[in-house]
């Protein structure tokens, strides 16, 4: 800059002057925290494109009251030690709220770090105990294994399933998933023939399935993540096994057909609906856009359960006109139908979303998915 005229240097400072004015002495810093490498890089990955684009376009219209928001990425891995690492260097940086993580074991790991800095929270991890534990700073934004257990066996009753075997791996997540599909479906008078565990990445699940199948359910429930979702469903055509393969919302992730190969047709997996199956244009507006970003559409719905949880954060923060932690936190506990990229939602007392829909998803030939319960959503 020494180099430049004296005039030139004077207008390129009062320009830094103005920007900087305009926006505020500080940034305000959002967390990433999400498995950015490790077996679930995909979504993590989809998280962090996700908020660092709502961060771009929020920053092009002004920032937030004034403040440019910045970025900080943690890679957590999905894991639980990496994760309570994460917490306590995003909140050296001074985050005012994070993202994740995407595994309901990370999320817990760092949730009372989060807590006791003041931080919020924003996790798609769907363990109950993540508001169980009433920490004021965690808002879920994706609704809890307790609502999708309760639509799954409601599913299994309407398609007239009378036996049903159970999967799951070992984590929080899945096993707490597990659990609640089969007390919800005891419920429903469906005899629950057999749960199994298997251990998440062991390639190999045909001992698991040859005791499945002798046992002849009507559907194996899968209760885990689509790394293991997708062989799961590949080694049960393997075997020849004529039971429906139906999966937990963690199995709805593009690489779930790759991973099962031809034998991901038809199977069926239970989530929150997508943005294209929604009514309002707002939640397309953003698939097109994060195409135009990074050349490819987000790799599953939890990329865009918790962009939702970035845009009511900064939906409240403009609403109430504070990024105060003591005024947003209790703004946010009082969030009523908020228009979401998946669907309309609210967040209680306890932080929990509520007033999501589920529905049944079928895997198409193409890898792509469509709904095939219930009958209104359908009809949509």
């Amino acid at each position: 800059m020494r180099t430049l005229p004296r005039t030139l240097q004077f207008a390129i400072a009062a320009l830094s002057l103005g920007v900087a004015s305009a926006y505020g002495a500080t940034p305000i810093k959002i967390g990433v925290q999400a498995p950015i490498t490790g077996q679930y890089a995909n979504e993590g990955q989809g998280i962090a494109d996700a908020v660092k684009l709502l961060v771009k376009q929020q920053n092009a219209k002004g920032g937030l009251l004034g403040h440019p928001l910045e970025v900080k990425v943690c890679d957590d891995q999905g894991e639980a030690a990496p994760a309570a690492i994460c917490a306590r260097q995003l909140v050296n940086d001074g985050v005012l709220a994070v993202v994740g993580s995407y595994t309901s074991g990370a999320a817990l790991a760092a949730q009372p770090i989060y807590a006791r800095a003041n931080v919020i929270q924003t996790s798609d991890g769907t363990s109950d105990e993540l508001t169980a534990r009433n920490y004021k700073t965690f808002f879920r934004n994706a609704p809890p294994n307790s609502a999708e257990a309760l639509f799954t066996a409601t599913y299994f009753k309407a398609m007239g399933y009378k036996r049903v075997a159970v999967v799951t791996d070992h984590s929080s997540f899945a096993t707490g998933l597990a659990d609640s599909v089969i007390t919800d479906t005891k419920k429903e008078g469906i005899d629950v023939v057999d749960k199994e565990f298997i251990n998440a990445g062991s390639q190999n699940y045909t001992p698991v399935l040859t005791k499945l199948n002798a046992l002849k359910p009507q559907v194996v429930y899968f209760s885990g993540y689509y790394t293991d979702g997708g062989l799961v469903k590949a080694q049960m055509a393997q075997l020849g096994m004529k039971a429906q393969f139906v999966g937990g919302d963690a199995n709805q992730n593009v690489a779930f057909a790759k991973i099962a190969g031809k034998a991901a047709t038809g199977a069926v997996i239970i989530n929150v609906p997508a943005p294209q199956d929604l009514p309002y244009p707002a939640a397309k507006e953003f698939l097109t856009q994060f195409k135009q970003a990074y050349g490819h559409l987000p790799p599953s719905i939890f990329t865009l359960t918790n962009a939702d949880g970035l845009r009511a954060i900064i939906y409240t923060a403009e609403k109430i006109k504070s990024a105060k932690p003591s005024r947003l936190i209790p703004a946010l506990h009082e969030l009523k139908d908020f228009e979401g990229l998946t669907g309309t939602f609210s967040w209680n007392g306890v932080g929990e979303r509520t007033g999501s829909p589920y529905v049944a998803f079928e895997v198409t030939p193409t890898g792509s998915y469509k709904i095939t319960y219930p009958p209104e959503a359908v009809a949509k």
